[in-house]
Formats: structure tokens, C-alpha cells, sequence
């Protein structure tokens, strides 16, 4: 029985140690040293200021600006509790708040986007469709007295393919657009 016991407390220690402190150690330092940018979050700064990160959305509101998804975290785009709202599709306050906010986007031209008026599953996601992006181009055109060509070109470049050509869907980082045009530096 002793040795039964002892056995037990030794391989408890044993794996705790490895699986509890060497392992996370060895895999910290591999992604710091392979992928540093990855391994810290993807922030983005600006003149040495941190401005966000490429992995978390952040609310954008004005016409000059391209919208983000809504979110559903908190008290909006919160990364301390990030979720979805649980509501079915036809939860009646789901439908009124995406009545809302189908309203504030609508500009009287084709149906809004679905990305524009629901969260995703965190409400925290940082992309938005290039369906989205281009639903926008005349709005923010107008706020920054801007072609809307030039806007068309711009999302353009900052749309992103699938993962390895078959995963996910096209998207459009909608903080990096927007510090884009920031850095062009064009309002109204």
C-alpha cells in the first residue's frame, strides 16, 4: 500500500511539474522566439502608442469611419467577457435590436449587410465582410470628402483572403482600415 501511495504522489508531482511548469515554459518560449508578434497578441501601435490589436474589434461610430460588427461583450467589446447573447433567431429582442440597427445603417440603397446588424459569437471580432466594408464606402466617402474609387481601393487592400485559399471567408480588418485612413489624414 505504501508503495501504491508513494507511486501516486510521485507521478502527481512528477506530471505537475512537467505538464504544469516546463511545458507552458518550453511553448512560451518557442512562440516568443518563432512568432513574437503572434505570441503577445497582435497589437497594433501607432507613433509608440497602443492603439489596439489586430485579433479584438473596437467600436467605431461617426460617418467617417467604417462600423464594426456590433458586439455582444459586455458592455460592448469588453475582452473580459466576451460571448454571444444566446438569443435565437427568433427571440423578439433580438429581432427588435437588429430592426434598430438595420435602421441607424440603413441609407435607403440595398438590404444591410448581416454582418453590419448581428454580433458574432464572441463580440469581439475584429473583421467585417468585404460586402460590409463596400456598403459603407458611400457614407464614409461623403464624411471625408473622398472618392469613393479611392475607398473602393483602399478596402481592397485591406481585404484579406481565405486561410490557406479554402478556410474561413474573405474579411476586412476594420481597425487597420480605419487607422489607414486616419494616417491619410482626409476629413470634411
Amino acid at each position: 500500500m505504501k508503495k501504491h501511495l508513494t507511486t501516486a504522489v510521485l507521478m502527481t508531482v512528477l506530471t505537475t511539474v512537467l505538464l504544469g511548469v516546463v511545458y507552458p515554459l518550453v511553448v512560451t518560449v518557442v512562440a516568443q522566439v518563432i512568432f513574437p508578434d503572434r505570441a503577445n497578441g497582435q497589437l497594433i501601435h501607432r507613433d509608440s502608442v497602443l492603439i489596439g490589436s489586430h485579433l479584438i474589434g473596437q467600436p467605431f461610430t461617426g460617418a467617417a469611419y467604417f462600423h464594426s460588427r456590433p458586439s455582444a461583450a459586455g458592455s460592448g467589446y469588453d475582452a473580459s467577457n466576451s460571448g454571444g447573447t444566446n438569443l435565437g433567431p427568433t427571440n423578439a429582442k433580438l429581432i427588435e435590436r437588429v430592426k434598430q440597427q438595420a435602421d441607424a445603417e440603413e441609407v435607403g440603397r440595398e438590404p444591410v449587410p448581416i454582418d453590419l446588424v448581428t454580433a458574432s459569437a464572441s463580440g469581439l471580432d475584429p473583421d467585417i465582410s468585404p460586402a460590409a466594408a463596400a456598403y459603407q464606402i458611400p457614407r464614409v466617402a461623403i464624411a471625408r470628402g473622398m472618392q469613393e474609387g479611392e475607398l473602393r481601393t483602399l478596402v481592397t487592400r485591406h481585404t484579406e483572403g481565405r486561410q490557406l485559399g479554402f478556410l474561413g471567408e474573405p474579411r476586412v480588418n476594420v481597425l487597420e482600415l480605419n487607422l489607414e485612413l486616419d494616417k491619410q489624414g482626409r476629413t470634411h
